[in-house]
């Protein structure tokens, strides 16, 4: 396989090269393959656990256990508040 690099994307080799870090660019190369493995690994997992919410919430819908969004936000409110006053409490 040949693959063409950006000129761009050659600097930053030849820099991590430079720096010690990579002794080729074959090295660097793999790191960054790694690295996108593991980025893809991680996305994969967020994907499936949030489809797994996103049934959970279905399930929740379809029971009726709910909340319209203004009973949401009073409550958030509430919790703000008296979050306010406990740190107000702990700073006096």
């Amino acid at each position: 396989m040949s693959i063409t690099l950006k000129p761009e994307h050659e600097e930053r080799i030849q820099a991590q090269i430079q720096s010690g870090r990579f002794a080729n660019s074959e090295e660097a190369l793999e790191a960054a393959l790694h690295l996108l493995d593991n980025w893809n690994d991680g996305y994969n997992s967020w994907v499936q656990e949030t489809r797994q919410k996103i049934e959970v919430a279905i399930a929740q819908i379809d029971r009726g256990e709910v909340l319209d969004g203004e009973t949401v936000i009073a409550q958030l409110q509430v919790k703000l508040k008296k979050a306010r006053q406990e740190k107000e409490c702990h700073n006096s």
